[in-house]
């Protein structure tokens, strides 16, 4: 079942009152799977924040249409099943943790004979059982990620919208928050994950899509995005001599880095040939993998790209 569906949504900001117009969204279409971690990434003004507020209902499309699941937008009673951390978010510093969360629930009408036992698992669960009697202005910009989660999980939704869940979280708590979403996608939530850390959104997303000036530029698995297809790893249990390289296998563009060798052969045939041929010489291979790059070199290539660069 696909929870969130976007069909050629266009979102264009200004009106009639004003000559500027801005197209934050163009013609943009997505789906996300129940029970997956779905990551978006883009550079500052590529649209995600607009989305995620024309999924929430905040900001309304100019043409095409939304579901979450698999009803409109406009049935606010889906809403319920709905977790949000907005980026930036601000909550009132004379309050506490344990205020705040109350706060929140009163505001959501969520009701619970034990609420304070769940803001204590929940405060738990985020690190932040300790801090539960302190006021908000004493808390870390990372204490404010942490809290804004858990009023995110609150009422138990079963789709949590995260803008930029770990800005400010130090490393430590980068993958405390990582191993959080891993258990909700265990217990079948779905999470909808916008950050610009893209390492983070690569070690935790089943699926991830790539977005610049409105327009989706790539859509898939982590492993699908960060594979070259055409250029392999080679592992050998005797090495290729430099004049080896230089003079049995040229034209396969065969090159030595630590300790492997990457064949750019261009297709599966190609690379049956060459391992042919090394056989044939008494070169043992240990192992043939195709050759990654990280998510980070990917989503630049592409943004470069798009750009004309």
């Amino acid at each position: 079942m696909n929870i969130i569906e976007v069909n050629n949504l266009t979102k264009i900001y200004g009106g009639k009152l004003t000559k500027r117009k801005v197209t934050a969204l163009d013609d943009f279409s997505l789906q996300v799977k129940e029970g997956n971690i779905f990551g978006l990434l883009g550079p500052n003004g590529a649209g995600k924040t607009t989305l995620i507020k024309v999924l929430l209902g905040i900001a309304f499309a100019t043409h095409g249409n939304c579901k979450l699941f698999g009803k409109d937008i406009a049935e606010y009673k889906q809403k319920k099943m709905v977790g949000y951390l907005p980026e930036n978010h601000r909550f009132p510093s004379y309050l506490t943790a344990e205020d705040v969360m109350k706060y929140f629930a009163a505001l959501s009408g969520y009701r619970n004979s034990n609420l304070n036992g769940r803001i204590d698992e929940l405060l738990k669960i985020v690190k932040m059982d300790q801090w539960k009697k302190v006021k908000v202005k004493k808390y870390s910009k990372g204490m404010m990620q942490r809290l804004g989660l858990a009023q995110a999980m609150l009422h138990d939704p079963k789709l949590i919208f995260l803008d930029e869940p770990t800005d400010g979280v130090d490393p430590i708590g980068r993958k405390e928050i990582r191993e959080v979403l891993t258990n909700l996608k265990k217990d079948g939530k779905t999470i909808f994950l916008n950050s610009h850390l893209l390492s983070e959104v690569e070690l935790v997303s089943d699926r991830v899509a790539i977005l610049n000036k409105g327009r989706l530029l790539q859509e898939g698995s982590v492993e699908e995005l960060t594979t070259t297809k055409e250029t392999f790893h080679l592992e050998l249990e005797n090495e290729i001599s430099d004049e080896e390289l230089e003079s049995k296998w040229k034209e396969f563009n065969l090159s030595r880095r630590d300790g492997k060798y990457i064949a750019p052969v261009g297709s599966v045939d190609r690379l049956n040939v060459l391992i042919d041929q090394l056989r044939a010489a008494g070169k043992f291979i240990k192992s043939v993998t195709p050759m990654k790059h990280s998510l980070e070199d990917m989503f630049i290539s592409l943004i470069n790209e798009s750009e004309g660069r």
